[in-house]
């Protein structure tokens, strides 16, 4: 399996981050198909890619406070 081509996206530091220098992640929301998450700290590391149903069915879970 190769590697997606990430040099396009745009990235945006999650709304849910709290901010401190330690909890901070990233996101690309324009990549087809996908939701690319990378640690906001090592933006030249790995990235990981997540179905964007998948994403959503967090985020969702996340909104609601379902994951606590």
């Amino acid at each position: 399996m190769t590697a997606p081509d990430l040099a396009g996206v745009s990235w945006r530091k999650s709304s849910h981050s709290d901010g401190g220098a330690n909890n901070c992640i990233e996101v690309a929301d324009s990549f087809p198909g996908a939701v690319p998450v990378r640690d906001s700290k090592n933006p030249e590391g790995p990235v990981l890619l997540f179905p964007d149903g998948a994403w959503s069915a967090f985020i969702g879970g996340v909104m609601s406070d379902q994951l606590s």
